[in-house]
């Protein structure tokens, strides 16, 4: 059964060469593409203050974090939550370079080598909608995930939007076959299958009132666009 982590952090600033730490973790998990409820969160202190500007995004406080575990307290619980699943995280460049940096000052492997492999959803939606926009906000807008409770970035917030878009991302046509692919063997031995081999679809042709309406639409096309269409000069070629 395939068991997938949606992650996202949140950091003090953008660069974690440059000393920028991780503040916020939040993971979702899915089994079998369906949200199972245990979920991991922990509020992370820096040892550092965030960048001013990182503060607009998050708005987590330098003063909240202070009391807050530090990630070499926590390095060994996240790992055995995400080990053997597959990541599924937006922009996964940002959050992986943070995490193996954190790894790297504890004297662990990367987390390459603990997880079955790393999707990028952000990679997917430049993919699917190329030129368009493809945050998160805007992927949200786009699929229909409701993320009007998103004033700031929070990463537990974040990795259930993301777990809803990715889902949406990756259903596609087989969307209604989803519950039937996922179930459980018991439920499939029940399952019936439908020969539709010899179903004919009825062919259903356009009236006079259709036919004149489509007629008058490539009209008005034609017309639009001074003549250029393709299905007039085509028209055009074969009488000449």
């Amino acid at each position: 059964m395939s068991r997938q982590i949606v992650l996202d952090t949140e950091t003090t600033g953008l660069s974690a060469d440059a000393g920028d730490r991780i503040i916020e973790i939040g993971c979702v998990e899915l089994v079998a593409r369906k949200l199972t409820g245990n979920n991991l969160h922990f509020y992370i202190n820096p040892e550092r203050d965030s960048h001013e500007d990182a503060l607009k995004v998050h708005g987590i406080s330098n003063e909240f974090l202070r009391d807050k575990p530090k990630f070499g307290e926590l390095a060994e619980e996240i790992l055995e939550y995400i080990r053997g699943a597959e990541l599924i995280i937006h922009n996964a460049a940002f959050d992986v370079g943070f995490l193996n940096k954190e790894f790297e000052r504890l004297g662990l492997p990367g987390i390459e080598a603990h997880v079955e492999a790393v999707t990028d959803t952000l990679a997917m939606a430049k993919q699917l909608y190329p030129g368009k926009r493809n945050s998160l906000d805007a992927l949200c807008d786009r699929l229909g995930v409701d993320n009007s409770g998103r004033t700031l970035h929070g990463a537990l917030l974040d990795a259930e939007l993301l777990a809803d878009v990715y889902i949406n991302l990756t259903r596609g046509q087989d969307a209604l076959l989803i519950d039937v692919a996922t179930s459980g063997e018991d439920e499939m031995a029940g399952a019936q299958r439908i020969d539709l081999t010899g179903y004919v679809l009825p062919v259903l042709a356009a009236n006079e009132q259709e036919l004149a309406a489509h007629e008058d639409l490539l009209t008005q096309l034609d017309k639009a666009s001074g003549g250029k269409t393709v299905w007039r000069q085509a028209e055009s070629a074969q009488i000449s």
